[in-house]
C-alpha cells in the first residue's frame, strides 16, 4: 500500500475492462489518477473516489492531439505533476476474428489508427510534463498475440507488435530524460470488455490448455507487473516488454 504515494498516473481507456482494473489498482497505491477513455469514465472514477482515493475523469480520443493536450492540461491543474502513462486504449473487444483475406482496409486501417498511433500522439503529449516532473513512468499495453500470430486477428496482432517496436524506439530516445518505456504483453485476458464475446469462445479452452498456468486470465493477474514498472524498481529497465500470460510463450 502507497507505493504510489504523490505520484500522478493518466491511464488511457479505463472506463471499464482492464484499464479500469489499473486505475483502481494504481489509486489504492496512492496515487492520483486521471481515467481517460472515449467512453464513460463515470464509473471507474466513482469506484475510486469511494475506496478513497484521487481520481478524475477526461474525455480523451486518443488519436485526437487536441483532447490529449486538454488530458494533459487538466492533470497538471488538478494534481500538479504528470508522472506516470499507462497506454492502454485499443480496440480489442470490438473486433469479430477473422480471417485476414476478410479484413476491409477501413477495419484494418482504424486498428493502426488507434492502436499505434495513439501510443504515438499519447506519449508525445505527456513528455513535457514529465519532464517537467523530473521524470516519468511509461508503460504500453502490447499482447502476447504478437509471438504466436493466433489466426483470425492478424491486423490487430500486427498493431501490437508496433506498440512493441515504439516501445523499443520510445525507451531508447528518452532515456536520458529520465523516463523509462516499457510494455506489458498479456494474455486473452478474462475482462468484463470480452466476457461472453462468443467470437473468442473457440480460442478460449485451447488458450487455457497452452499455458504452464492452466487457467484463465484475469486484469488482475497485471498488477504485479503494472506496478514493477512504474515504480523505482525499474529504474534501469527501459525498452523492454514483459510477456503476462501463464507461461503459454516461452521467450
Amino acid at each position: 500500500m502507497g507505493r504510489l504515494n504523490g505520484k500522478t498516473a493518466v491511464i488511457t481507456g479505463a472506463g471499464r475492462g482492464i484499464g479500469a482494473v489499473l486505475a483502481r489498482h494504481m489509486a489504492k497505491e496512492g496515487a492520483n489518477v486521471v481515467v481517460t477513455d472515449v467512453l464513460d469514465t463515470a464509473d471507474t472514477v466513482a469506484r475510486i473516489k469511494q475506496a478513497g482515493g484521487a481520481a478524475i475523469g477526461v474525455s480523451v480520443n486518443v488519436t485526437s492531439d487536441d483532447d490529449l493536450s486538454a488530458m494533459v492540461e487538466a492533470t497538471e491543474k488538478q494534481f500538479g505533476s504528470l508522472n506516470i502513462l499507462v497506454n492502454n486504449a485499443s480496440i480489442f473487444a470490438a473486433l469479430q476474428p477473422k480471417p485476414f483475406l476478410q479484413i476491409d482496409n477501413d477495419e484494418f486501417d482504424k486498428v493502426m489508427t488507434v492502436n499505434v498511433r495513439g501510443v504515438h500522439q499519447a506519449t508525445k503529449a505527456v513528455v513535457p510534463a514529465m519532464l517537467r516532473a523530473g521524470g516519468g513512468k511509461i508503460v504500453n499495453i502490447a499482447s502476447g498475440t504478437f509471438y504466436y500470430g493466433p489466426p483470425g486477428l492478424s491486423h490487430y496482432t500486427a498493431s501490437k507488435g508496433a506498440v512493441i517496436a515504439l516501445t523499443r524506439g520510445h525507451g531508447r530516445e528518452l532515456g536520458e530524460k529520465n523516463i523509462q518505456v516499457n510494455a506489458i504483453a498479456p494474455g486473452l485476458t478474462e475482462s468484463e470488455s470480452i466476457r461472453g464475446h462468443a467470437g473468442f469462445d473457440p480460442a478460449r479452452g485451447p488458450t487455457v490448455q497452452s499455458r504452464s498456468i492452466k487457467r484463465e486470465m484475469y486484469p488482475e493477474d497485471l498488477l504485479g507487473s503494472l506496478m514493477y514498472l512504474i515504480t523505482a524498481d525499474s529504474d534501469f529497465v527501459t525498452g523492454q516488454t514483459l510477456n503476462v500470460d501463464g507461461g503459454k510463450v516461452n521467450l
